[in-house]
């Protein structure tokens, strides 16, 4: 049997040509993957020769010092620019460049990197939870959050890894760092009766259309934000979630899904599809809810997220985030039977369990409902008064919807000329892209306002037709 030759010591074959070769590995590139150098000889003893000749002259030198000297700004500049910021998106280019530039390099970045403690580490978190905070402090005090410092903690233990691998330092002095605990944001959930109040104000503000959506898909901000009309077939009901719309540096950007999950397809129910139908006819727009000063453009995140505060404080509804519509759409789906796979997929996780660790809780109304059927089923019990509320739809809302001083868009202004004339204007978006006003004109506020509606529904059916005039041609 052959002798095996040792681990690292390179292999030797014969070639096709006669020749012999030998090769051995001399390191990894930045994939993981074997890089290796080869020799040429005419004998196999030749060929043995040059290959130790070339293994004893690459063998790795001596392990480097670190360097002295280098400040922690300098490394964290050089580490952002030069190892991370190609590889990220635009808002996550944001997000370090406010933990490195506005928060760590002002505190820690006159440190020399090799002198840099732990201690000084542990005592800057501090500083940030007590007073770190740089704008808006009169809503939320003068510390950041838990979340941002630990988010500012995982881009300094980046940066100071990186140095140890490029032997810049012997150990990451992050590592022994104490961190603020992981805390999730406190869940919070629309009633039955809530969303009836929501939805019911949401028509006045006219916004009904983007919240119905969001309550039947649990869709991101910046995803609904950034569907356009090709995005749904309106005689499928399937609507395409393809990306996402958010703001960098004052300008709004529509960028793909972060991840492979985020693409999705959802099933809208046929009333929701039916509205949208409606809607469409109001919306000259390549997007399902363009932004009110630019067609041209998606509606802004956080201008929907500050509608939404509206409405909810005019419906008489608790204060939620945005996201917390996602929350509520989730957590119906489950009362009603949906399973956690297909939830997970309407909602864009990547996995199950990250559905099962967010809603791993049971509401009362899920145990209330369960225990009533398996009682109704099972033990053929009679229904008791205090469960008919459990196994029926709740009773629509007597909510009245707060009128606002603003008048709905779409429905024109009235404007009073003198003590016995009124005007009605009407300056609708033709398929032209140009704003061409019509008038009325009467003799009483009441009269004005219906020839004004009349007004409006002839332009629009003139407007449909046209559209359809030219498509045709």
């Amino acid at each position: 049997m052959a002798k095996r030759r040792k681990r690292g010591d390179g292999g030797v074959s014969l070639r096709k040509d006669g020749r012999w070769e030998g090769r051995v590995v001399v390191g990894y590139d930045d994939k993981g993957l074997p890089v290796t150098k080869n020799v040429l000889a005419k004998t196999k003893s030749d060929c043995i020769a040059k290959l130790r000749a070339l293994r004893d002259s690459i063998q790795a030198p001596a392990p480097e010092q670190p360097k002295p000297g280098i400040l922690l700004g300098d490394w964290l500049d050089l580490w952002y620019q030069t190892y991370k910021k190609s590889n990220l998106r635009p808002n996550t280019q944001m997000s370090y460049e406010r933990r490195i530039y506005q928060h760590i390099i002002p505190a820690l970045g006159n440190i020399q990197i090799d002198k840099l403690t732990t201690n000084d580490i542990q005592q800057f978190y501090a500083k940030l939870q007590q007073g770190g905070r740089l704008l808006r402090t009169e809503l939320y005090g003068e510390g950041l959050s838990d979340q941002t410092v630990r988010g500012i903690h995982t881009t300094l233990h980046a940066a100071l890894d990186k140095a140890v691998a490029e032997k810049l330092l012997f150990r990451n002095p992050a590592d022994g760092c104490r961190l603020p605990s992981a805390k999730a944001r406190e869940m919070q959930v629309l009633t039955p009766e809530e969303i009836q109040r929501l939805l019911i104000q949401a028509k006045e503000d006219s916004c009904f259309e983007l919240l119905l959506l969001e309550l039947s898909t649990g869709l991101r901000r910046g995803e609904i934000c950034a569907l356009q009309w090709d995005d749904l077939n309106l005689r499928t009901g399937e609507l395409r979630v393809q990306r996402q719309v958010h703001r960098v540096k004052s300008r709004l950007v529509a960028s793909p899904p972060k991840t492979k999950a985020g693409n999705r397809s959802v099933i809208l129910p046929a009333p929701v599809v039916n509205v949208l139908k409606a809607y469409k006819g109001t919306v000259n727009s390549r997007w399902m809810f363009p932004s009110p000063v630019s067609e041209d453009s998606p509606r802004d995140p956080a201008a929907v997220r500050k509608r939404l505060q509206t409405v909810l404080e005019r419906a008489e509804c608790k204060k939620i985030r945005f996201h917390d519509l996602r929350h509520t759409f989730s957590t119906t789906a489950l009362e009603h039977g949906m399973d956690i796979k297909t939830l997970s997929t309407i909602i864009g996780h990547v996995s199950s369990s990250t559905t099962l660790n967010i809603y791993a809780h049971v509401t009362d109304e899920m145990r209330r409902t369960a225990a009533v059927k398996i009682d109704q089923g099972i033990g053929k019990a009679e229904i008791q008064p205090e469960n008919q509320a459990v196994l029926r739809k709740p009773a629509p809302s007597t909510f009245q919807a707060h009128k606002g001083r603003r008048r709905k868009a779409g429905t024109g202004c009235v404007t009073q000329i003198n003590e016995k004339l009124w005007e009605g204007r009407y300056s609708p978006i033709w398929p032209d892209g140009k704003k061409h006003p019509r008038n009325i004109y009467a003799h009483s506020e009441e009269e004005c306002e219906k020839l004004l509606a009349e007004m409006i529904a002839e332009t629009r059916t003139e407007i449909a037709a046209e559209r359809e005039h030219l498509k045709a041609g």
